[in-house]
């Protein structure tokens, strides 16, 4: 077949054509005879041209266009035609549509490509993922001639294979682990076969267009021999592929429809195994996202009750989900607060018990057991770490979230005192009640030395709580002094610790409650205790009298509970009430080095 030009294609032949056809803009001078052979269409149009005396035969809406109608010209004319997965479909559907049919004529041209597609088409894995790209642009006409379900149910079979038993290539540009790579020296071919990763094939589908993707996973889940790991890797590839990284592109007017539709069927597409085929982290991005294009409710719904099953596995940065109008505050406080509270409610419908209980001590010796819940905990304290910035987190929010776990999830108060006080820090204005409150939220016996030490001479927690921490200091001191001096008392440490505790703690909080500190004396004596140190010819830092003889009586209450009183604690400079407040660094080394001085 000869070119004229662009819009115009000849037959070279000693025979003068008869008859013109026109597919779109592109003209074809070609001969009745050959064409009318092969084609019953063309048989009907060219007696009615004779009838109404037209030597032009126009074919509008033609399937594949003046390229799918050459190649059925030049089958009919006997010339060779090269068929590949890139035009089978529109020559398929051009066959279909010219009715090429055996009725014709025996091995005509709708039987010849049936044939290609069976035998090599649909036994190739990545021919059949082109086919079923191509045919896209040839809807309705490759779906009424079952080219895309026959494509994607060999794709979703060649999924489901043993990786062993793989000899097709594909593609997986992603660095593979220690374990998945490919030692070439000495190595066997079912080593190498083994090696092949069984998300193979989540890379090679992700160039499908949307809705041809859910066909195909859907296909894939159908089928049931799919890992729901596998599922996830494979829909997190897709969204890393398609979804854009910056918010702009993500909810701009030309792609917010196309990235709202993306993220409700990979939504949809999510396997059914309690959020165990995704990741935490993969899941809360997806509901970010889902968020600001405004996806339906019963997606965000799900994405929440997945995350809720496996909020354990989340870091801080996972859950700093920006805010929306009308919210005031940096981040969504109100959407972790409802995913902690599904998440306990999972757990005390798993569990069978009641975790809000905090005095359930059995509870809480199987949840040390297997840790979720103490991740939990963890994450719910560094998370108020970063939010306690926030000037407009109110200090109902930060009790709420802090309280919606229980105190055994809790076991060391570190990372939520250093919420606490970045929040003082920040909010400045709290009344003394607001302060007492949220220092309220935190145990200063379950605080470790360093964070004690901080706390000691922290200006910004209210003077009773200062007390409390030297004093629990200085009680540990002395139940770890008698635990070195008695192996019987090593082995009940606990106990005794406890018991010092239990004895004391009421006399602390009766004493406490009869001073009239005020904050301003308190912070000018700590001060002026500073200044005193650097005269000091022992190096040692005293506080002034009045607070020493304050703590020199909570002191001796406390030893009045078991240790002998001895002249060298009522007032010497061994005391433990000789400890500063003022210096971090040497407060706790101060009160190790006089537990010797104590007996």
């Amino acid at each position: 077949m000869q070119l004229i030009s662009n819009l115009c294609r000849y037959i070279s032949s000693e025979l003068a054509t008869d008859i013109i056809i026109a597919v779109g803009e592109v003209k074809f001078d070609l001969h009745k005879f050959p064409l009318l052979s092969k084609s019953n269409r063309l048989q009907k149009l060219v007696s009615k041209a004779n009838e109404d005396n037209a030597d032009e035969i126009y074919l509008d809406d033609f399937p594949g266009g003046p390229k799918a109608f050459e190649i059925c010209a030049k089958f009919c004319y006997g010339m060779t035609v090269t068929l590949n997965a890139y035009n089978v479909v529109a020559a398929r559907c051009a066959a279909e549509f010219l009715e090429m049919t055996e009725d014709m004529d025996r091995g005509n041209l709708i039987f010849k490509i049936d044939v290609f597609l069976t035998s090599s088409i649909f036994r190739s894995w990545k021919d059949s993922i082109i086919v079923l790209q191509t045919a896209k642009s040839l809807f309705p006409w490759s779906e009424d001639l079952k080219i895309v379900g026959r494509c994607i149910d060999s794709i979703a079979s060649k999924t489901s294979v043993d990786p062993v038993n793989i000899t097709w290539s594909y593609t997986y540009n992603r660095k593979l682990a220690k374990v998945d790579k490919i030692v070439e020296d000495k190595v066997t071919a079912k080593e190498k076969f083994e090696s092949v990763p069984k998300d193979w094939w989540v890379e090679d589908i992700c160039e499908l267009d949307i809705d041809l993707y859910k066909r195909v996973m859907i296909t894939v889940k159908s089928k049931g021999r799919m890992d729901g790991v596998v599922i996830g890797e494979a829909l997190k590839m897709y969204a890393v592929r398609w979804l854009p990284d910056s918010v702009d592109a993500l909810v701009s007017d030309a792609h917010a429809r196309r990235n709202k539709s993306l993220v409700e069927t990979i939504v949809c597409l999510l396997p059914c195994d309690n959020g165990v085929g995704c990741s935490c982290s993969f899941l809360l991005k997806l509901l970010k996202v889902a968020i600001l294009v405004e996806a339906d409710e019963s997606s965000r719904e799900e994405l929440m009750n997945n995350i809720s099953l496996k909020l354990h596995e989340a870091s801080v940065k996972d859950i700093l989900i920006p805010a929306r109008s009308p919210q005031i505050t940096t981040y969504d406080i109100d959407l972790v607060q409802d995913l902690l509270n599904r998440y306990m409610t999972n757990e005390k419908k798993n569990r069978g018990v009641d975790i809000v209980d905090k005095n359930d001590k059995v509870f809480g010796e199987s949840i040390l057991g297997n840790r979720s819940i103490l991740n939990v905990g963890k994450l719910v304290d560094g998370y108020l770490g970063e939010i306690a910035h926030d000037p407009n987190l109110s200090l109902s929010s930060f009790v709420d979230l802090s309280q919606s776990i229980p105190e055994f999830a809790r076991p060391n108060h570190d990372g939520l005192y250093k919420a606490i006080d970045i929040y003082l820090k920040e909010h400045q204005s709290l009344t003394k009640s607001e302060r007492k409150n949220i220092c309220g939220l935190m145990n200063v016996k379950k605080l470790t030395a360093d964070a004690s030490a901080h706390a000691a001479q922290n200006e910004r927690l209210p003077v009773r709580v200062v007390v409390q921490v030297l004093y629990f200091e200085q009680v540990r001191a002395a139940a770890s002094t008698r635990a070195f001096a008695s192996p019987r008392s090593l082995l009940n440490g606990d106990a005794e610790y406890e018991k010092t505790l239990g004895g004391s703690c009421h006399s602390l909080i009766r004493q406490t409650s009869r001073m009239k500190i005020k904050d301003d004396e308190f912070r000018r004596s700590v001060r002026l205790s500073k200044k005193s140190s650097k005269n000091s010819r022992s190096g040692m830092q005293l506080l002034p009298s009045r607070s020493r003889r304050i703590f020199d009586k909570l002191w001796n209450v406390g030893k009045g509970q078991g240790e002998n009183k001895s002249s060298e604690t009522s007032g010497g400079s061994n005391s433990p009430t000789s400890v500063v407040l003022g210096d971090t660094k040497s407060s706790g080394s101060s009160l190790r080095h006089q537990r010797h001085s104590i007996s």
